[in-house]
């Protein structure tokens, strides 16, 4: 574990390397608290570097056991070795010589789970973002591309499996039962994508036919006895890769294509070239123990680390500063894939959510940084949602701007004139230009400039002059060490709703600004006029969600419900209503603030039942309009002076009114989704699901819910509704025989099976009220949860620091003070994961003055320990900033 060393790495201090290593050769001879690897290294001079550079290669904790240059052992005078770096000061003259390093490792201490590791008796790698410096020393930045040989060498009996990345080109047997396989990848890489996977595991295997007529073989690995569990994921990588043809033009380019789960993991996957490593949650499924979203989880998974095969792995990365050029393109590649697959407006407000869940807050608080960070201390904590999540929204914007033609020649140039090299943001908006001809400087703020813009519309209509008008206007707040904002291009798509519910055909707009349905707010204040507007329309607003921005729109209450009950733009529509549902509880907050109960418009609570039983929308569109806005949400519309506690109170308040108002309609439509037919992941089946599993958390607050949600729960077919009839006993009823019963029923099928337990880890975990605190504590000295596993962790700690805004946000501040400690506790075994959990106190400020100081308590607990990693220490102290 490294500790912090304070320094600060710059995207203005790049500079290339003095040497390349188009070479590498690898022998790896595993044991498993003895393994020795053997680098050789074919190390060349880059073009106009000084004949007079050292060496200087990167290591982790190494152990050097030998070094030759060019064949011959070299002297200790002539090199420095430490565990972390290996300097040669006077390396040969020549332009290219062999360097030859034996370290030692051992894999099975490596509770880090970077580099090699072993778990449940399992080989595994993870080398990003720095974890190969932990194999041997080495260049170890994204821009030295390297040709990789790899020998595995390991007993039989205990390794019958020996995986590496690129094709196999031999296997063979050894003395004293020993066994080796040699892999050869002919597509340089970065050190980062570097992989190795051996042990005993079963496996699904396939093919698939690449549109050029190449057959590819590929192999799913689980462990024993789990393969039935895998097929999902196998037929999810098939449709993927005839996806990625068909959309992208972009063939697999290996004979070969695995993935390997396994239970031990800090990530949720991770694209090796042509060896792709999966935490086990996002590959094993079925009814009975995966719900829809698990499902849907895992197709989109293994598709976005298959989509990186092109996006990240052929085009890679030239420094970490530009890691939104492979996540946040790749997201977006996979969100296109799941609409393909699933429902598109339902897939849009999905991903809309976890925006602003995650993504809005990180760009609101100490954390917030550009898409592209311009500096950073620990790079594994830049693996956030503003990269991955909104440099989604980057790319998707690009193509509303040009148009799904022009992006993809735009698409088609990035692959066709950066394959096999390293690239930058700069590279990849330059071809957009050159397809379009179009100037998208303005544009690029948005991968360099940090925070939320907000745009201020007010509208206006003429009616003798048939004329409507929208005046906008766009700020962007300011974010740590970046106080001055510029002026943004924000792409928003519109439509003028008249009052039959359909888009008006207006006589256009003064402003060559707007088209094809797009305002193209580049000046601080824009004011579009459009002629030819005889009624006064509705405006829709940011369709699509065309922009990742917050509005703040001067509009009548009528033309909200308006739009919820109009809108031909599914999102907006959702919109509306959701819009409404979080200005109604902002409301209630504030009374209860004030020691008035909460009062809900009449309309609102029965547009609910309206919108419930409408029959032209999508069962899972009415599932998500249907769930209220989230306690984080209201928080994060709030602002500031947050009481969790008086948000739980108005939510629930809300909850029983419509269920109230609506009980009627909500049972008559329970009733007629129940089905007894064969389970299916589909989307049309899963939309049923979450529709039925919502109004049941509706009916469960009314008399007789209990009972309700327990014959829900015994009746359940499938791991989707069993689970959510939990999840609405134990978070409604928890002090109830039922839900006892329930949670025990539960622990007692599915004991044997760790995903699965998760769910009931996590559904105690978030269950609301400050008990739960209690029993959160109780459930970590649980025989089937362990400080080691990260899925364990997440589930239980993470669930309950993020998701549990009552529990974690106590008053008295009990909740900080656990969470601080199991941090601390965390990182002495895997610091990564350490620093992923303490994001959740991200947003302590906005708390109400009594819990702030009691977060900044636990804050300075954990910032005030001794030889805290780099990681940790990073996320605290910017926290704390």
């Amino acid at each position: 574990m490294r500790t912090d060393t304070g320094q600060v790495f710059r995207l203005e201090d790049y500079r290339p390397s003095d040497y390349i290593i188009p070479q590498t050769s690898l022998t790896f001879r595993l044991h498993p608290d003895a393994t020795s690897v053997l680098a050789e290294l074919t190390v060349a001079r880059r073009h106009g570097a000084s004949k007079n550079a050292p060496l200087i290669l990167s290591g982790d904790g190494l152990v050097l056991k030998r070094i030759e240059l060019d064949g011959l052992p070299l002297a200790a005078s002539a090199y420095q070795a430490s565990p972390d770096q290996l300097i040669i000061p006077a390396p040969p003259s020549a332009e290219t010589f062999r360097l030859t390093l034996e370290t030692e490792l051992s894999p099975s201490t490596n509770s880090a789970l970077m580099g090699l590791f072993r778990t449940n008796g399992v080989y595994c790698t993870q080398c990003e973002a720095e974890g190969f410096r932990r194999i041997t020393y080495f260049l170890d930045r994204p821009d030295i591309l390297s040709v990789y040989t790899v020998r595995v060498e390991a007993p039989k009996n205990a390794a019958p499996l020996l995986l590496s990345n690129g094709n196999r080109q031999e296997t063979g047997d050894l003395a004293d039962g020993w066994h080796y396989a040699v892999w050869h990848d002919p597509f340089p890489k970065p050190s980062y994508l570097f992989a190795l996977v051996a042990g005993d595991l079963g496996v699904v295997t396939d093919s698939f036919v690449t549109a050029s007529g190449r057959k590819v073989d590929l192999g799913v690995y689980v462990e024993h006895g789990k393969e039935r569990f895998a097929t999902y994921a196998m037929d999810a990588l098939k449709r993927s890769m005839r996806w990625d043809e068909e959309a992208f033009g972009r063939e697999y380019d290996l004979d070969i294509f695995n993935i390997v789960a396994v239970s031990d993991f800090n990530m949720g996957a991770m694209e090796n070239k042509g060896l792709n490593i999966f935490n086990d949650k996002y590959v094993l499924a079925d009814d009975e123990t995966a719900t829809d979203a698990d499902f849907a989880n895992i197709e989109a998974i293994i598709a976005h680390e298959y989509f990186h095969n092109w996006t990240g792995n052929r085009i890679t990365c030239r420094d970490w500063f530009q890691l939104c050029l492979k996540e946040g393109l790749t997201v977006f590649r996979d969100h296109e894939f799941s609409a393909d697959q699933r429902s598109r407006p339902v897939k849009r407000i999905a991903e809309v959510r976890t925006l602003r869940a995650h993504q809005f807050p990180e760009d609101q608080g100490p954390l917030a940084h550009p898409v592209r960070p311009r500096r950073y201390r620990e790079i594994n904590n830049f693996y956030t949602a503003t990269v991955y999540e909104k440099g989604s929204e980057v790319v998707r914007m690009i193509r509303t701007i040009l148009g799904a033609e022009m992006f993809r020649a735009g698409m088609d140039l990035y692959f066709e004139r950066h394959d096999g090299e390293a690239a930058t943001v700069e590279d990849f908006v330059k071809v957009f230009e050159d397809v379009s001809g179009r100037d998208l400087q303005q544009f690029a703020l948005w991968y360099n400039q940090a925070g939320t813009p907000n745009l201020t519309v007010s509208t206006s209509h003429d009616a003798a002059k048939r004329e409507f008008v929208i005046e906008i206007e766009q700020s962007v707040p300011p974010t740590p060490s970046e106080s001055r904002k510029r002026l943004m291009h924000i792409p928003l798509a519109f439509g003028l709703v008249g009052s039959d519910g359909k888009d008006i055909a207006h006589g256009g707009a003064d402003d060559a600004a707007v088209e094809n349905g797009v305002i193209h707010v580049k000046k601080r204040r824009h004011v579009v006029r459009f002629s030819g507007i005889a009624e006064r329309p509705a405006l829709s607003l940011n369709r699509g969600f065309s922009a990742p921005v917050t509005l703040s729109v001067e509009q009548r209450g009528e033309d909200q419900f308006f739009l919820a009950r109009h809108d031909s733009d599914p999102f907006s529509r959702w919109q509306s209503y959701n819009t409404l549902l979080t200005e109604a509880l902002i409301a209630a907050f504030r009374d209860g603030l004030g020691g008035k109960q909460p009062r809900f418009p009449e309309r609102l609570v029965e547009l609910a039942g309206i919108i419930a039983a409408d029959e032209e929308l999508e069962h899972a569109f009415r599932a998500l309009a249907l769930s209220l806005p989230g306690e984080a949400d209201i928080a994060r519309e709030i602002g500031k002076n947050i009481d969790p506690d008086v948000i739980f109170v108005s939510r629930e308040a809300l909850a029983a009114a419509v269920a109230q108002s609506n009980e009627h309609v909500l049972r008559k439509l329970y009733g007629s989704l129940e089905f007894t037919g064969r389970f299916s992941p589909d989307a049309a089946s899963a939309g049923r699901r979450a529709l039925r599993n919502m109004l049941l958390d509706y009916l469960a607050i009314l008399p007789g819910g209990a009972d309700l949600a327990s014959r829900h729960f015994a009746d359940a077919t499938n791991m989707t509704d069993r689970a959510a009839a939990l999840a609405i006993l134990t978070h409604r009823h928890g002090e109830t025989e039922q839900a006892k019963d329930a949670l025990a029923a539960f622990e007692e099928r599915y004991r044997a099976d760790p995903l699965v337990m998760d769910k009931w880890l996590t559904i105690q975990a978030t269950a609301p009220g400050a008990a739960t605190l209690e029993k959160v504590r109780a459930l970590t000295e649980y025989p089937g949860f362990t400080m080691t596993n990260p899925n364990r962790v997440r589930a239980l700690i993470g669930t309950f620091a993020t998701a549990n805004q009552t529990a974690f946000n106590r008053a008295d501040g009990a909740g900080y003070d656990f969470f601080a400690r199991a941090v601390l506790e965390i990182e002495g075994r895997n610091p990564q994961l350490a620093a992923r959990l303490a994001t959740a106190l991200r947003s302590w400020r906005s708390l109400e003055p009594e819990r702030q100081g009691k977060a900044r308590e636990a804050l300075l607990l954990i910032s005030g320990t001794e030889n805290l990693s780099a990681d940790l220490r990073d996320i605290v102290e910017r926290t704390l900033a």
